[in-house]
């Protein structure tokens, strides 16, 4: 599900649109696959009045951990993470919903860190530090956080030269329409968002 384009303000295009990584709700997922795999295993070797209890025991710990699982995932998929001509968006929630928006001139400084795990899967959080009143914010279980980093710093640079720029060569051309062709690849692109950025970068 896309970022609501109707929270968008005027004149205002979304650059990056992502959902967290899906180690968001990775690690209840796998809990849940060892619980069943454990509770199937003990009860092929149980047999009688234990076999059911135990079973039961099994059942409602099954049920819990599933529904843990649907909650979390609820709460990725309602979980939003965009970059727009003018602001860093950060929304999550279903019913009760809180976030966090930072405007692009705002922001000082955009880190990222990443464990040797999160290296190999492609997650990490990124710390975007801006002029507003708390300072930093923290986002979590970002998808390949270099990338957007680098993003985070064009959409920066975009917006200080004010959407004009010197006319660039053939060759930089080709290189960015394909970063553009990988984003739209990956998901973090829609057709009709590279459409305008490609139509955007020729013209």
């Amino acid at each position: 599900m896309p970022f609501p384009r109707r929270l968008l303000n005027d004149n205002e295009s979304i650059i990056l649109d992502m959902h967290p990584h899906w180690w968001f709700y990775g690690p209840q997922a796998l809990s849940t696959v060892i619980l069943c795999i454990l509770g199937l295993s003990v009860l092929t070797k149980l047999h009688g009045l234990g076999r059911t209890i135990v079973g039961y025991l099994v059942l409602a710990a099954i049920i819990v951990a599933v529904a843990s699982l649907i909650v979390r995932l609820v709460k990725w998929r309602t979980t939003y993470f965009a970059v727009t001509t003018y602001r860093i968006i950060s929304k999550n929630g279903a019913l009760a919903r809180s976030g966090v928006e930072i405007p692009l001139n705002h922001v000082m400084n955009v880190n990222f860190k990443q464990s040797i795990f999160e290296r190999l899967i492609g997650v990490g959080d990124l710390l975007i530090e801006s002029g507003g009143k708390d300072g930093s914010d923290t986002f979590t279980d970002i998808d390949r956080p270099l990338e957007v980093q680098n993003l985070i710093h064009q959409a920066m640079q975009d917006q200080a030269e004010g959407g004009f720029r010197a006319a660039p060569s053939r060759i930089d051309i080709a290189d960015q329409l394909e970063r553009l062709e990988a984003l739209r690849d990956r998901g973090a692109l829609t057709e009709d968002e590279f459409r305008a950025q490609k139509q955007r970068l020729l013209g």
